[in-house]
Order: structure tokens, then C-alpha cells, then sequence
């Protein structure tokens, strides 16, 4: 069970590490280190890491002191911190010095493992790379597990990988597999208000009245499957889960909203567009909000017909169905994105721990 937790989460969202049901997570992945132009791995906000409270990163250390079996890693890139991936292991001497540095970092840090989180190589981020970012990406990856092992056994190294079809194109899946403890599959993600047609966040099978021409890969188990298909041992898979929703504005009551045009994003949680499960179960008391269970994908969504508001989320009962997956394939465990975003009493927490870790 590995989860995110977000530098930021500190301060709008106040969830401090303290917060952190430790008992029930086997990992923790702590968003983000910065990668710079220069392949140097760096702390992303110093204050957050080093300051507050005498800072996260030294928080973390003292988790583990009364959770000894919980391991923590630090996660490079992420989808804003990504730029300069391309650029710095494109040659021998910027894949070492990037290995050295994060390796140094994990050390001097006190953490447990690097997750590194490139999105994405070769292309579909916010940074455009070059074709050979996949053979790169494989060696850079092999020189890590090297850089890893050498310093004694004990220390992790992961990836978060995409499940989208057009990304996941782009990498040498099972080159990577050799050299990684496991992947993390992002598994959500795969529609959004970056879409004008509403649909599913994290569909674990595809629709058959879906009006996307990619609807038959752009679901949970085809991502999975790709990822099996190319040689990774099931065990060394790990599904990632959702703990938010995505919404859309401005949506026609016909089906609910579902498949329908949109006009925009309505206001979310923390930013436009997305909605904390937290939030979502607020909604839920209020009976304006049409919940609908979609029975070919296994996920609900949510309608309200005053604003005209669509979204898309996971519950309990569609976690319920990915963790009958996940068992039922073998796979190596869950990720989800993200902490903070959980009800007080950390119910999907809860529920992960129940089924796989009680």
C-alpha cells in the first residue's frame, strides 16, 4: 500500500504528517524532489522539507522510529518538475551525475528509496523529449539499481508509469522492469476536463456506449494488461488509485450528464476541476447530487442538475472491484494519489489496509 503525500499538503489542505495513518501504508512516496537543468537532485520548497515543525523530511525520520516497517521514498519530477529529464540523461555523463546526486539525497535525507516520476519521456507532458528518451530512460534506470545496490541491501527503487496508451508507447517496459522493485501504474487520469465530453477518471473496464474511439485501451485493465503482456511480473505491478474525483460544467441532465458536452470545469476542492474524495462524500448529503453506478466500468459518478455538474470518481464499492483485481491478478499491491485527500477517519485508507494488509 503506497501512498503520496504532498509537500504542499501542509498548508491549504493542513494535512501534516501526524496525519498520516503510518499503521496502515507499507510506503510512503513524498511528492516532490526537483530535478534541475543540471541533473542535480534538489529540495522542491526548503521551508516545507527543512523548517516547518523542524520540517517534513525530519518528521518522516521520526514516523519510522515508531513504524520501523515503513518505508520512505523520494519521488523525482512529477508532472511540473519534469522539464529537464530529457535533456540531463541524454548523455553517459548526465545519467551519472543524476544518479549520483539522487543517490546522495536519498542518503543525506534519511530516505528509504527514489520513486522517479518522468512525465513523460519522449512526449504527452508538459515538456516535449526526443525518441531516444526510451532507451535512455532504460539505461538510466539500470545505472540507479547499480548506484542502489552497491551502497547494501535494503534501499527501493520504483517508477510512476502512465496508463495511457500514447505514453506508455514510449517506454521500454520490460528494459525498466529488470532494474525496478515494481511500477507504479497511474491509472487514472484517463479522462478529464481537458476533454469537452465528460466521462471516467479511472474506468477499471472499458463501456460499450462510450463515444471515444480509444475507449477499448483507455481503462484500468487494458493498462495493466499492457504492462503484463510486455513481461513485468505481476508482482512487481502495483494499480494506482484515485483518492479524488474529476468534474465538468455546464452539462445537459440527458443520461445523467454521462457522455455529455461540456462547457468548462466547475469549482473543485483545491483547484478547478478536481474534488477530493473527502469533498465528494460531502456532496453525497446532499440530495441534489444524483449518484449512478456505471455497470460495464465498475466506477460511479455523480450529477447535479441545478449546476449542471458531472463528476467522476472512485468509491468504496469500486475499490471494492479494482482490489478483487488486483488480488485476483497477482499484482504486487496499490498506489494512490493522494493522502490528503481522504475523509478524517481515513476511510479509503481504511478499506485498503482491510483488504490487503489486515
Amino acid at each position: 500500500i503506497v501512498a503520496y503525500f504532498v509537500e504542499w499538503g501542509i498548508y491549504g489542505r493542513d494535512y501534516q504528517v501526524s496525519d498520516i495513518p503510518a499503521d496502515r501504508l507499507t510506503h510512503i512516496n513524498y511528492a516532490f524532489a526537483n530535478l534541475t537543468s543540471s541533473g542535480d537532485c534538489m529540495i522542491y520548497d526548503e521551508w516545507a522539507a527543512l523548517g516547518a515543525g523542524g520540517g517534513t523530511y525530519a518528521l518522516l525520520r521520526e514516523l519510522r522510529v515508531t513504524h520501523p516497517d515503513l518505508k520512505v521514498l523520494i519521488s523525482v519530477g512529477g508532472w511540473t518538475l519534469s522539464t529537464y529529464f530529457s535533456s540531463v540523461v541524454s548523455t553517459a555523463a548526465g545519467r551519472t551525475h543524476m544518479v549520483e546526486s539522487c543517490v546522495d539525497f536519498m542518503q543525506t535525507h534519511g530516505f528509504d528509496g527514489i520513486d522517479i516520476d518522468w512525465e513523460y519521456p519522449v512526449d504527452g507532458g508538459l515538456t516535449t523529449g526526443t525518441p531516444a528518451d526510451t532507451a535512455n530512460y532504460t539505461l538510466l534506470m539500470a545505472e540507479f539499481r547499480d548506484a542502489i545496490d552497491a551502497i547494501g541491501e535494503g534501499h527501493l527503487l520504483t517508477i510512476a508509469a502512465p496508463a495511457g496508451p500514447s505514453t506508455v508507447a514510449n517506454l521500454d517496459i520490460p528494459g525498466l522492469a529488470e532494474s525496478l522493485d515494481w511500477i507504479n501504474v497511474m491509472s487514472y487520469d484517463l479522462h478529464g476536463g481537458w476533454e469537452s465530453t465528460t466521462n471516467f477518471n479511472a474506468p477499471l473496464y472499458p463501456s460499450s456506449t462510450s463515444p471515444d474511439p480509444d475507449e477499448a485501451y483507455l481503462n484500468v485493465d487494458a493498462a495493466l494488461q499492457t504492462y503484463l503482456a510486455a513481461g513485468v511480473p505481476p508482482d512487481k505491478l502495483v494499480m494506482g488509485l484515485p483518492f479524488y474525483g474529476r468534474g465538468w460544467a455546464g452539462v445537459s441532465s440527458a443520461d445523467l450528464g454521462l457522455y455529455g458536452s461540456a462547457t468548462g470545469l466547475p469549482q473543485g476542492t483545491w483547484e478547478d476541476g478536481v474534488f477530493d474524495y473527502s469533498h465528494i462524500v460531502e456532496l453525497l448529503t446532499d440530495t441534489a447530487w444524483v449518484q449512478s453506478v456505471h455497470p460495464e466500468t465498475m466506477v460511479p459518478w455523480l450529477y447535479n442538475a441545478t449546476k449542471s455538474v458531472f463528476i467522476s470518481y472512485d468509491d468504496p464499492d469500486s475499490f471494492g472491484h479494482k482490489l478483487d483485481y488486483v488480488e485476483a491478478n497477482s499484482l504486487g499491491g496499490v498506489m494512490f494519489w493522494e493522502l490528503s485527500s481522504d475523509t478524517e477517519d481515513n476511510e479509503l485508507v481504511n478499506l485498503l489496509y482491510d483488504r490487503l494488509g489486515g
